[in-house]
């Protein structure tokens, strides 16, 4: 496929736009370019042409099946997309005095209060712009929290050895040591393995429940308490509620903040780099040094100042303004389409299909651990790899040959040959039929023709990129 530059010719043009009607003011020659911007000169049809093969070329939840494990990749409801383009909601000005955006402000408000029912929260913020950024948002209000007591030699952060990369990443942004904790065989927390690491310098656990193995931890309330009782918080990674929302909250399970992923659980489509939203959740005593909003933190009717950490002078660098709200709108929508039923039967459905879909694949492919899965559940692949040659990457790209998107590969660490398999509750029983079927297939194939499914896929435009070459020298922009 071409790119826009290759199909440039020179003089060609999309529009010729109208004569101005108003009265131009030249620009000063100082401020002038020297030379024109290296810009693709199309028509009209050039352009939709280019744009519509690259449509053809993405794979979508809308297209087939997507069981991306841990990023719920879930069909979204279009009346949500309907909502957010509401006029009303976008074409607001950012600046507009708060008794013009009422209607906005109480979108903020009530989204707040639902949210933090589901959550078991006191108060929370919109303002960070996604979920890595939730998490640095919530391990900085612990920061803030110990410093502002003056207890400034908690400075370890513990992390399961199970956890999203995100999470030790973010406490180590947030100037804390990393120190990781293993699983026990059931693929919960070792708790002897926790209390071995506990002590005056903990400054808190981070860790989201049910785990990235999709295992809801039988240990969580004993945890919390250990982590508390040594003078720690607890941070809960919000990536995973979509198998718990409505049924189990992070608040009474002992957690003391939460992130949660407003674009993975509560209808924004999901990746591509679009906005996303990691609303922040906490216990009261920790609201003080929530970040302010413009809209929901006025005082007497004066706007509150922005991206200022409220209480001992603490900043968090967030998004401006409302953050990003016209996600919240998507998610006030979903959750109010949903209603105090709905929300708990989608975790529900999301379980089951998880559980279904597992048991379809159990006699052929190794399931990591053998029990009860949440949301999501891990196939080790390494049998299948010894017998046949073929890795978890290999079956992942063979996958794709059959209209579906690969599961997560190789993730969490601790299982070598790691498939994450996440089907959501939007997917139906006919669809997970015939995906274990693929499966099936695949494992098979796996045996028969080897080096058939070491090569997969056979069916894109691009079959196995270089990825060492890509990773070492990558080709970042055109000529």
């Amino acid at each position: 496929m071409k790119l826009l530059f290759e199909r440039s010719v020179p003089g060609r043009k999309t529009q010729v736009l109208p004569p101005c009607d108003v009265e131009t003011v030249e620009i000063p020659k100082e401020y002038k370019r020297l030379t024109l911007l290296p810009l693709p000169e199309l028509s009209e049809v050039d352009v939709t042409r280019h744009y519509t093969e690259l449509d053809h070329q993405v794979f979508g939840v809308n297209c087939g099946f997507y069981p991306l494990g841990s990023c719920t990749m879930k069909y979204n409801p279009r009346v949500d997309e309907e909502t957010a383009a509401l006029p009303g909601f976008t074409g607001i000005h950012p600046l507009a005095p708060a008794s013009a955006v009422k209607g906005c402000e109480e979108i903020l408000q009530t989204a707040k209060k639902d949210l933090c029912e589901i959550s078991g929260m006191d108060d929370m913020t919109f303002q960070p712009a996604a979920g890595a950024h939730g998490e640095f948002t919530g391990v900085l209000l612990i920061k803030q929290y110990h410093d502002s007591r003056g207890d400034t030699a908690r400075r370890k952060i513990i992390v399961p050895d199970s956890a999203h990369g995100t999470n030790p990443a973010t406490a180590s942004m947030c100037g804390f040591e990393v120190v990781n904790v293993a699983s026990a065989p059931d693929g919960g927390i070792d708790l002897d393995a926790l209390e071995s690491v506990l002590g005056p310098d903990t400054a808190g656990l981070m860790l989201t429940n049910p785990n990235t193995l999709g295992l809801f931890d039988r240990n969580i309330l004993k945890i919390t308490s250990m982590v508390h009782e040594a003078g720690g918080l607890c941070y809960y990674d919000g990536a995973n509620l979509n198998a718990v929302m409505g049924l189990v909250r992070p608040g009474d399970m002992g957690f003391d903040c939460v992130h949660m992923n407003l674009h993975k659980t509560f209808a924004t489509p999901h990746g591509g780099g679009g906005p996303g939203a990691g609303a922040v959740g906490c216990k009261a005593f920790l609201a003080q040094f929530l970040p302010h909003s413009v809209l929901m933190d006025a005082k007497d009717g004066k706007p509150a100042p922005e991206n200022a950490a409220i209480g001992h002078g603490g900043r968090i660098q967030v998004r401006g303004f409302a953050g990003n709200f016209l996600i919240v709108v998507r998610a006030l929508t979903y959750i109010l389409s949903l209603g105090k039923e709905g929300i708990p039967e989608t975790a529900e459905n999301a379980v089951l299909n998880a559980n279904y879909l597992m048991h379809q694949l159990e006699d052929m492919y190794r399931v990591a651990y053998p029990r009860t899965c949440m949301h999501e559940f891990v196939l080790d692949l390494q049998d299948l790899k010894e017998e046949t040659g073929c890795s978890a990457l290999d079956v992942a790209k063979t996958l794709i040959d059959y209209g579906i998107h690969p599961p997560t590969m190789y993730f969490p660490l601790i299982v070598h040959e790691a498939l994450m398999l996440e089907p959501t509750e939007t997917e139906s029983r006919e669809t997970l039929d015939e995906a274990a079927e693929v499966f099936r297939k695949v494992y098979q194939l796996a045996h028969d023709d080897p080096d058939y499914v070491k090569a997969s896929p056979h069916s894109t435009v691009i079959g196995r990129p270089d990825e060492v070459q890509a990773s070492r020298h990558p080709v970042v922009k055109y000529g």
